[in-house]
């Protein structure tokens, strides 16, 4: 199964991030690359323990995703972020 999905990463003092936001998944390392590496192992395992669980689908369907043929994809895109300085009252 292949997941389509989008992946933040982000930085928080000597650690970066890599979150799925679409499914809540999240993972850290020393560099981006180690934080992607560990959150790709955190897809796995979660995607293999809902498989066995027989949950998958469930859980995909309620976060948004739908298969088409063998890749999960979002029903909805995020297609943008943007830093802004809002005025709060």
């Amino acid at each position: 199964m292949r997941l389509r999905a989008t992946v933040e990463l982000w930085q928080k003092g000597n650690w970066f991030l890599a979150k799925i936001p679409e499914l809540d998944f999240i993972a850290q390392g020393k560099t981006m690359e180690e934080a992607k590496s560990n959150l790709n192992e955190v897809i796995n395992i979660q995607i293999r323990e809902m498989k066995e669980m027989g949950t998958l689908d469930e859980y995909l369907a309620e976060c948004g995703f739908v298969m088409r043929n063998d890749t999960a994809e979002p029903e909805n895109e995020i297609v943008g972020f943007e830093k802004q300085l809002l005025q709060v009252l």
